[in-house]
């Protein structure tokens, strides 16, 4: 039986700040895997997916995921957590990048997984981009 709360984990250690790994955050991803930005209304596919984990590195070095629970459930993952980090170089966002701003954020974050053969099909990210946007204010 596959442990997909381990590959969640996996995909979650590999995009901290501290000790990126793109090859190994890559690798948790099906094929045809892909992960979306819900609040931005963007979609990652390919080796594009290692903007989602190298993006917020960029602009919070020190980026770290605080996982509070992981509820799996068959092949769907829940995950609820919250993204800490000091910005400290650009953010990209729809609207273009945001300068560094030296704050520290704290956003929660509810993320959903499809998981196929032990890797992630669908990665949906639920930030509360509101909350980000003004404690960067």
């Amino acid at each position: 039986m596959t442990d997909h709360a381990q590959t969640i984990r996996t995909l979650y250690a590999a995009a901290e700040g501290d000790r990126l790994d793109l090859t190994r955050f890559l690798a948790c991803f099906a094929k045809e895997g892909y992960a979306r930005n819900v609040p931005a209304g963007m979609d990652f596919r390919g080796p594009d997916i290692a903007l989602v984990a190298s993006s917020m590195a960029e602009a919070f070095p020190d980026i770290h995921r605080e996982i509070f629970r992981l509820d799996v459930t068959g092949d769907t993952v829940v995950a609820e957590l919250a993204i800490r980090g000091t910005h400290l170089g650009p953010l990209m966002t729809p609207a273009g990048a945001l300068p560094a701003t030296g704050k520290v954020i704290d956003v929660p974050c509810c993320d959903v997984f499809r998981m196929v053969d032990g890797k992630v099909a669908a990665f949906h990210c639920y930030n509360a981009a509101n909350i980000l946007q003004a404690q960067l204010a």
